[in-house]
């Protein structure tokens, strides 16, 4: 348990006439270090230990802001030090292997698509022909029959796995992935690159990304596939969940200026995280509705479709087949050929998983946005210009445009007045 030691220090004010001092009050942590430190160990390890200002906080507060920073300096000897950087080699490693897997999964299912789409096409449309020129050759009708049920028949079944699987939406979930594993190797290769400042808070950090990663977009096929049809379309979620903090109580401008940070910033912030919520994310969940409803309707109707025409084709000839026979065999093969163009050549599960990966992305803003303006000492925020060039450049925005969105964060400002979306990206 860390103990707080206020000190009391008198400093001559900037820019006063009078020989007045200025109290400030600072607080240094002390924590009760372990036995087994040298001397030499616990000397430098109280050289790292904060001051901070503490005006205006809380105790809780001030214990809160304490710990975080404790938690945040590089501590423990060399070997602990060799250590950490032992692990994350392995996890870059890991991740490095995820993004191989992930290219050569996608472009296999995305070869599965083409093979498919043209396979039932070719079923299909070659099975009406063979029902459409029986009619001419009465000496043949049987062997034509017979191959066109079959061909029927292997086209609606194809089309019942292919439609369970979507690998369109497949081969577009190992795309993201790719993507989403090169730029997770990319920020631990950036650790990598200042071993003297990393921590065990950042390995756990690490591991804890390749973790969601996994769960986001899982490689197996059956079992462990993502649902291609839930019932309740939602955001995609690829990162790891924090614990969510309570809204800070409002502070004074005062305390909001530092590290990059100012009202004006943090105003333009909360107004831009209500509008990617309310706007961008409502918008492209509805849309990915829209489609899901579409694409399940054509994944029932084509092998229903299919199936009818090779049970009419049976009746070909017969007494009780009469003159709808043929004609339900044929145009229900064309059809059959045109459902699934239309699904599977527009990649609609590719479309949908666009429309889920989309809002994911904004709620990854949004929760970025949230877990800074939740940390009342802004010196434990993530510096606020450097935040804002990232979050402008993920929208498409520039810097200056984030202050458009500032007046959506009172309450009396309303999200459906503004004429555009967050995003221009997407």
């Amino acid at each position: 348990m860390a103990s707080l030691r206020v000190q009391n220090l008198y400093l001559p004010a900037i820019g006063s006439t009078k020989s007045t001092r200025q109290r400030l009050n600072y607080c240094r942590a002390a924590i009760n270090f372990p036995s087994n430190l040298s001397p030499k160990e616990t000397h430098t390890f109280q050289n790292l230990l904060p001051v901070i200002k503490l005006d205006g906080l809380a105790q809780n507060q001030q214990y809160t802001v304490i710990t975080e920073i404790a938690k945040r300096k590089p501590l423990g000897s060399p070997k602990e030090s060799r250590l950490l950087v032992a692990k994350l080699q392995t996890i870059a490693e890991a991740v490095a292997d995820r993004v191989e897997m992930h290219d050569i999964i996608g472009r296999q299912r995305n070869n599965w698509n083409h093979l498919f789409l043209h396979s039932i096409n070719s079923f299909a449309l070659s099975a009406s022909l063979m029902t459409g020129i029986s009619a001419s050759l009465p000496s043949h009708l049987l062997a034509l029959k017979l191959s066109s049920m079959l061909l029927l028949s292997a086209a609606g079944g194809m089309m019942l796995i292919v439609n369970k699987i979507q690998p369109s939406q497949l081969a577009e979930e190992q795309r993201n992935a790719t993507r989403l594993w090169k730029q997770l190797g990319r920020e631990i290769d950036q650790m990598l690159s200042k071993k003297s400042n990393l921590t065990k808070q950042d390995v756990n950090l690490a591991m804890d990304k390749v973790l969601a990663l996994d769960k986001a977009y899982p490689l197996p096929l059956l079992p462990g596939m993502l649902e291609k049809f839930p019932e309740h379309v939602e955001p995609t979620c690829w990162w790891p969940k924090k614990q969510n903090k309570q809204n800070p109580t409002p502070v004074n401008q005062e305390k909001c200026e530092g590290n990059g940070w100012s009202q004006e910033l943090e105003e333009a912030m909360t107004g831009l995280k209500n509008v990617l919520k309310m706007k961008d994310e409502s918008y492209y969940v509805e849309l990915g509705k829209l489609v899901l409803g579409i694409n399940k309707g054509l994944a029932v109707s084509g092998p229903v479709i299919a199936g009818l025409a090779a049970i009419a084709t049976g009746f070909v000839d017969a007494p009780i087949g009469g003159s709808w026979a043929p004609v339900v065999s044929v145009v229900g093969g064309a059809l059959v050929a045109v459902l699934n163009t239309f699904e599977h050549g527009a990649q609609l599960g590719m479309i949908f998983e666009i429309f889920r990966n989309c809002p994911g992305l904004y709620q990854k803003i949004q929760e970025e946005i949230h877990s800074n303006l939740s940390e009342p000492e802004v010196e434990l925020r993530e510096n606020g210009e450097l935040f804002a060039t990232r979050v402008a450049l993920q929208l498409g925005r520039s810097v200056s445009e984030l202050k458009d969105f500032a007046v959506f964060a009172s309450p009396s400002g309303k999200v459906e007045d503004m004429k555009e979306f967050a995003s221009k990206l997407f």
